[in-house]
Order: structure tokens, then C-alpha cells, then sequence
């Protein structure tokens, strides 16, 4: 073993000294690139790529897919997906039975209450703001821009920018030089002293020219005239809310009017995602990212398109609105990004965090077969159910995401068992209308069932977070109002996203192989000749990358 070990390295050293492989920095991709720019659109459905295509421009999504290497059958493989597991995912290579974020809020049994994925209260916003209180600390494994900074010996600079102070942070993990967040009431780009006790003065100067002022003065106008969003549904249906103040959605939408407080509608339009990606270019000078002795990290999150769409729905003029402008602040985004660094020099990749399912009443409209499911009185009817067998309804904590929690302290005392609890109450669910499927804690801790169903529940089971009996809605019935829609399913329309590598060292073409979210950061690990995640499972997607 020694001497085959020794003729292995002699030969490999050989062939360093003859130039066979000529990177520095050993085995990886032909050409590492300088800057890697992380792109992720929230609630981006596949199917926005095909619907929109023939109106987007030469610049933006329609240059990355046809200069670039396209995955068209890439999905999510658990539930629940929403923003946090599903950033959390990308950049860890792994589902949340690993990782640990189950959600963007769960049950906290240990404090018996509700936390939010990266609330800290040991740390505090740089300026003091209540909404600086955040870090990754409840992330339980490295991420790829951590192994990035980690393989580097910390010289790799990793910068995370998002609306969404959850999807600046988990992408930047535990390890990134600074993670940025919007804080609506001051209309400022913040962070946290989990990575600085101050903001950089880029920043300062940034947040001096006070944009999100500047742009709710301005109408949000549709880009075309209305006639040619056909692929959409007419201008103000049922199916959309408006915005506060509005008597109707209707374009144009008269931002200033709106009795929304402080700057929080910047998010919602499309406003918000010019504003992150001004941002987000500001912070690649500021920081002379891709510029430094090793490979940079710049991961950005475009929010926007998942306010839009909760409020609107995956079929409003207002919607494909969104995706137009953001096809241009796409275009606008590669070009400075190119310019600046150099466009052999980055690689960029873009996906989405989950997608969305059509607004229920719409799809009744359309002889769909879907609905809406009352979590509160799921739960008055369990604890009733539960009473009635056990004795107390208070056995039952909560139901949240999809789970129920249960007092394991008094269901021990009163010597109850616990095993047949939870079996009957999982055969209980499965009576109520709307729910398709419900497992155990003992269930998916032991196996389960090797259905794609069941696997995605234990995917997304965390042993130490998780609830004690999980369950999941029938397809099309989602917890929401009757407007917009939202998300969290494991079915096609919520798993289904767009995946895209454009940019250096990329072998283009299309990719038709089902591909796991948790496939991209191995897939980059690989290219940049790094370890992967600590908890990695995903596995690299082979043949996207080239190498010497």
C-alpha cells in the first residue's frame, strides 16, 4: 500500500514538472475562476424560463442558457421547501435532515416556542437595528463558501447579499467576511457583528444615496404594453392582491400612495431586485472581489420575485413583469461583473430556492382540482381526537410545518405509549380530507417506504428538530388566503427549478439527467478543487465542468 502510494505521488509529481497539468494549485477545473457569482431567485419556477422566453432579451437569462450549461430537470428532494432549507441546501450539498434548517421558523422544543432560522440574540446589528440580531448559528454543518474560505486559509473573500437577512446569511455560512440584509424601517443595507462591528464605509456611502426613497416615487409601470403579457392572465383578476392602499391590482401600481410603512414595498416590486443586484455590484468593487491572490465568492438572492409572487401568483401580468426586468438586471449584472473582473474569470451559476404552485381558485377555474387547507382547526380536531383515546388533549404541543409535536415529558409521566400515540394519530391524519401521507418519528427514524413521497419526508426530518409525527398535504392544497399563492410542497411545482452554469471553465450544453439540489455544491467543490461540505450528500454533476 506504502509503495503503490509512493509511485502514485512520484508519478503525479512528474507530471506538475512536465507541465501535464498545468493549473496552479493541483488537480480542479482547467481554469479556476477569480469570482464565483451564486445566483438565486426566490420562488423561481422552472417553466418562468420557457413561459418568458421568447420575451426576454440577448443579455440575460437567454445568454446564460445558451452560452452556458443547463440542467432543465434539476428538484428539491424533501419537504417542507421554503427559502431557508432551500438556500441552505444549495450551498451545503445536503437536505435538512443533515443540515438542520427544517424551515424559515419551527417549533423550539427545548424553549417550547417558535424560532426563527437566524435569530441571535448574542449578537446585535452593526448600527444597533432590532433586525441586526442574526448570524448562521443554528446552520449544523460548513457550507461551500465556508470550505472555500477554510481550503484558502481564509483568503478567499465570501459576501453575501439578499433582501432577506436568511438569504444573505446561509449562503454565506458560518465563515463568510460579511453577510448583508435590507432593514425596511431605515431603508438601509445592514449586517450583524457576528462578521463586523462596523459597516465598511462602501456601505455608508451606499445607504447615503438613499435609493429606496428614490424608487417608490416612481410608478411601477409594466414594461410592455399589456396586450403582449399573453402569457399571463388579464390585468386584475381574483386571483391577486392588491397593495395596501390600492383599490385593485392594477397597473400602473402608484408605489408612493401605498399606506405600506416605512420602506418594506421595496421589496415588493421589482424595484427591490435592481436594488439588490446595485448593491451587490457595489459590494464587488468595494470589496475588489475577484481581484485577490485566491477564488472569491459573491452569493446574491433576488427576493423580489418571491414577494411578487405570494402576493400576485405564478400567472399575473405582474409576475412576468418581474421576470422581464430581472432579465435585464441579469444582463446588467454579467456585463459589469465581466468588465470588471474579466469574462474568462467568472463563473456564475443560477437557480432557485423552490417554485410555487398556481393559485387555487385559479385552478378550480380551470377544472384543476386543488384547495385550501385550516391548520387551526387540524389542530382542534387532533387534540379533540387525542382526548378522546388518551385521556387529554394536552399531549398535543403544535402542529407546525407539517408536523405534530407532542409532550413527551407527560405523555412519560402518565405512562402512556408513546409509539402507539403517534402510530394513531398518523393513521388519524390520513382521514382527514386533503392529507395524502403520514409517518412516525420511529417511522422515518428506522426507514421508511421507499416511495418519492416518503423520501422526501425523511429528507427533510431532522432526528433533533423535527416534530414526532409528520404529514403532507395532497397535491394542489396549500395553507393561504384565496389571493396570490405560496409554497412548501414536495410536489413538481414547488421541487421543479431552473439550474444554470455560465462562465468560466463551464462545458455548454444542455443537460437533460435528473439533477439534486444538493448535486451544486459538490459540483463546485469539484471545479475548485476543494473539499465539499462537511455534510454533503449530494454528488457532483459530471460532464458540466472541464477539466485538464
Amino acid at each position: 500500500m506504502k509503495r503503490n502510494f509512493q509511485k502514485f505521488a512520484g508519478a503525479f509529481i512528474s507530471l506538475l514538472l512536465i507541465g501535464s497539468v498545468t493549473v496552479a494549485g493541483g488537480p480542479g477545473a482547467s481554469q479556476k475562476p477569480k469570482l464565483i457569482v451564486g445566483i438565486v431567485v426566490d420562488q423561481m419556477r422552472f417553466d418562468y424560463l420557457t413561459r418568458y422566453w421568447e420575451k426576454f432579451g440577448n443579455d440575460g437569462f437567454r445568454k446564460m442558457v445558451t452560452a452556458g450549461a443547463t440542467c432543465i430537470n434539476t428538484h428539491f428532494d424533501y419537504i417542507p421547501t421554503y427559502t431557508a432549507p432551500g438556500l441552505t441546501s444549495i450551498y451545503t450539498g445536503t437536505t435538512p435532515s443533515v443540515h438542520g434548517i427544517i424551515s424559515n421558523n419551527w417549533y423550539d422544543r427545548s424553549h417550547d416556542t417558535i424560532v426563527y432560522v437566524t435569530d441571535d440574540n448574542t449578537v446585535s446589528g452593526t448600527n444597533g437595528e432590532a433586525s441586526g440580531k442574526m448570524s448562521p448559528a443554528r446552520l449544523l454543518t460548513t457550507t461551500v463558501t465556508d470550505e472555500l474560505r477554510i481550503w484558502s486559509n481564509f483568503k478567499s473573500k465570501v459576501i453575501g447579499v439578499a433582501l432577506k437577512d436568511r438569504s444573505a446569511i446561509l449562503p454565506a455560512g458560518y465563515t463568510g467576511n460579511a453577510a448583508y440584509w435590507f432593514d425596511a424601517p431605515s431603508g438601509n443595507w445592514i449586517s450583524s457583528t457576528w462578521y463586523m462591528k462596523s459597516l465598511p464605509k462602501w456601505v455608508q456611502q451606499f445607504n447615503a444615496e438613499t435609493y429606496p426613497a428614490k424608487m417608490l416615487k416612481t410608478p411601477w409601470k409594466p414594461l410592455l404594453s399589456l396586450d403582449q403579457y399573453t402569457e399571463s392572465t388579464a390585468d386584475s383578476t381574483v386571483y391577486e392582491e392588491p397593495f395596501a392602499g390600492e383599490s385593485a391590482p392594477v397597473f400602473p401600481h402608484d408605489l408612493s400612495k401605498s399606506t405600506t410603512p416605512g420602506y418594506e414595498l421595496i421589496k415588493r416590486c421589482p424595484a427591490g431586485d435592481t436594488f439588490t443586484k446595485d448593491f451587490a455590484v457595489a459590494a464587488m468593487r468595494g470589496e475588489h472581489l475577484g481581484k485577490n491572490e485566491s477564488t472569491d465568492f459573491l452569493a446574491i438572492s433576488f427576493s423580489s420575485t418571491d414577494y411578487v409572487g405570494h402576493q400576485f401568483g405564478t400567472h399575473a401580468a405582474e409576475t412576468e413583469d418581474t421576470y422581464l426586468r430581472l432579465d435585464r438586471d441579469l444582463a446588467d449584472l454579467i456585463e459589469q461583473v465581466e468588465d470588471y473582473v474579466g469574462k474568462g474569470n467568472v463563473l456564475f451559476f443560477l437557480t432557485a430556492d423552490h417554485g410555487a404552485l398556481p393559485n387555487p381558485v385559479f385552478l378550480n377555474d380551470h377544472k384543476v382540482p386543488a384547495g385550501f387547507f385550516n391548520y387551526k382547526a387540524l389542530q382542534d380536531s387532533l387534540v379533540k381526537f387525542v382526548a378522546s383515546r388518551f385521556g387529554s388533549g394536552e399531549f398535543v404541543k403544535i402542529i407546525d410545518n407539517d408536523q405534530v409535536f407532542l409532550d413527551r415529558e407527560k405523555i412519560v409521566s402518565e405512562n402512556r405509549d408513546f409509539g402507539q400515540m403517534c402510530r394513531e394519530i398518523a393513521d388519524w391524519l390520513l382521514t382527514v380530507p386533503g392529507i395524502s401521507r403520514a409517518l412516525t418519528r420511529n417511522e422515518l427514524t428506522a426507514g421508511c417506504n421507499a416511495s418519492k413521497a416518503e423520501l422526501f419526508m425523511k429528507n427533510g426530518f431532522n432526528p433533533s428538530r423535527s416534530g414526532d409525527v409528520f404529514f403532507m398535504l395532497e397535491s394542489g392544497y396549500i395553507e393561504w388566503g384565496s389571493k396570490g399563492t405560496t409554497h412548501g410542497s414536495g410536489y413538481t411545482y414547488d421541487t421543479h427549478v431552473p439550474l444554470i452554469l455560465y462562465g468560466s471553465s463551464v462545458n455548454a450544453g444542455v443537460y437533460e439527467q435528473k439533477v439534486n439540489i444538493t448535486d451544486i455544491a459538490p459540483t463546485l467543490s469539484l471545479l475548485l478543487g476543494i473539499q465539499p461540505p462537511s455534510g454533503c450528500t449530494g454528488e457532483a454533476i459530471m460532464g458540466m465542468i472541464k477539466y485538464h
